[in-house]
């Protein structure tokens, strides 16, 4: 692709690479030449479902509704972020075995898992030492830059 031709065709091909790599802006400029194509934003979690009461029944209260949701988990060790926006894959090929699970030992340097954005798969190697305590995201979803996407402790 010649960038410094700004054709319809090539933004036509920038803006396919956003979409297909589901980015959320891809910006290009080249001496005084600029192009700038913007994604779509992931979308807004869905809200709570709301039960509607059988007639006759009491509305439940918001209080109760809160003492039903479930605390949030935490745990500690060491948080893998995103050194990039791509998609994750926690494996070489949809036929292969992870290269982590939870539970597994890694050390300084080993491959934990690939993020591919625009076409190019970079291998993900573990900064630390300790054992994988969450992947906190499924394999083919997209992440965002800082998104942590494993713990290790």
């Amino acid at each position: 692709m010649d960038i410094l031709n700004p054709t319809f065709e090539n933004i036509e091909k920038l803006a396919k690479l956003v979409k297909e790599n589901d980015l959320g802006e891809i910006s290009v400029k080249i001496g005084e030449t600029e192009i700038s194509v913007k994604g779509k934003k992931c979308p807004a979690p869905m809200p709570m479902p709301m039960t509607v009461p059988a007639v006759g029944q009491p509305a439940a209260s918001a209080q109760s509704a809160g003492d039903t949701a479930p605390a949030a988990k935490t745990v500690s060790g060491n948080e893998v972020k995103a050194p990039i926006v791509g998609t994750f894959y926690s494996a070489p090929s949809p036929d292969a075995a992870p290269f982590v699970s939870v539970g597994d030992k890694v050390k300084k340097g080993d491959v934990i898992f690939i993020i591919e954005s625009m076409k190019v798969m970079s291998e993900v190697q573990s900064e630390f030492d300790g054992v994988v305590k969450e992947i906190c995201v499924k394999s083919g979803e997209p992440v965002e830059y800082d998104q942590t996407l494993m713990i290790i402790g």
